[in-house]
């Protein structure tokens, strides 16, 4: 199978299950708490892996025993972490990550490492991003970097992937490299300005996103799936799966990384968005983070249960 690069953060999850998130000045009682390993880059290589993907991993921690646990934990799962660089003197990434019990989480971040994984940093290590066929980055590690990451790979001719999260502006300079992109609806929002509630709304963002040069726009909607517009072709709604949620923490993550991997593998785009949608729906069926990711056979057994059930109801 072809390599994937995946440029991103390393955070260490603080997770406390409430019932309710707080008003301002509001204190209420957590009903379980739990440490966990995190950061957007390190999900999505640990789903990609998990799922079957060769995976290169270029991250930073911090010059404590957690992020070096954290590292030890990645090799454990068969990523490449000769690109992961110990940031001395800085603690490694971390989230402090509410879950209430309708399945919804609000997430604080402090950078940490990840602050200091720069643009020389990403040169250093880009043997990595030319040996691969696909670049996933996201937005939890400095802009100037995933800029010099995705000019490495555009120029050696690989795929882009970029998961535009957290929220935030990004330069044309950047979104005009970019092969395929996945905001959710607060992110297309920012992206684009356009609020998106339907697939009339998402079709709108999707078109400026293709003027700006990006091909393949998968706008992510949570239960409700995933919008497809591909630069020339018919758009499409493409259905998730419906599960009892019990923290969506790594859903966004896990599709992202399964989506890269079903690409890799030479699945088409609407093949790979079911296979990273019951990814994703398997992950908010557990409470965490990486804990939460599922391992390939069990993204294969949920597929095949729900493909027999379809040809039952059919």
């Amino acid at each position: 199978m072809q390599m994937l690069c995946v440029l991103g953060s390393i955070n260490i999850d603080h997770v406390m299950r409430v019932s309710y998130f707080p008003q301002a000045g509001e204190t209420i009682i957590g009903k379980s708490y739990q440490l966990a390993y995190g950061g957007k880059g390190a999900n999505q290589a640990v789903a990609a892996a998990r799922l079957g993907a060769d995976v290169q991993f270029i991250a930073a921690i911090g010059a404590d025993q957690m992020g070096q646990t954290m590292k030890n934990a990645f090799a454990a799962d068969g990523i490449n972490t000769q690109g992961i660089i110990t940031i001395e003197q800085q603690n490694t990434g971390l989230a402090m990550i509410q879950v209430a019990d309708n399945g919804e989480n609000n997430i604080a971040i402090h950078a940490g490492a990840n602050a200091a994984l720069g643009a020389e940093k990403v040169i250093a290590q880009q043997s990595m991003i030319t040996e691969s066929a696909m670049l996933l980055t996201q937005l939890e590690t400095p802009v100037d970097a995933i800029l010099k990451a995705v000019t490495i790979a555009k120029q050696a001719g690989k795929t882009t992937l970029l998961n535009p999260a957290p929220a935030q502006a990004l330069p044309s300079e950047l979104l005009k490299q970019i092969d395929i992109i996945t905001p959710n609806e607060t992110e297309t929002q920012i992206l684009t300005g356009i609020a998106v509630h339907d697939e009339g709304s998402a079709a709108q963002a999707a078109n400026i996103l293709h003027r700006q040069g990006i091909n393949i726009v998968i706008i992510t909607l949570g239960a409700k799936g995933a919008y497809l517009s591909q630069q020339n072709t018919n758009a499409e709604m493409i259905t998730g799966f419906q599960v009892e949620a019990i923290d969506s923490t790594a859903a966004g993550d896990t599709f992202n990384g399964a989506l890269a991997t079903a690409l890799l593998e030479g699945k088409d785009m609407r093949d790979a968005i079911r296979f990273a949608h019951a990814a994703a729906a398997l992950s908010v069926t557990k409470l965490g983070t990486q804990n939460a990711i599922p391992y390939r056979q069990e993204v294969e057994e949920f597929l095949a249960r729900h493909t027999q059930h379809n040809a039952d109801i059919a």
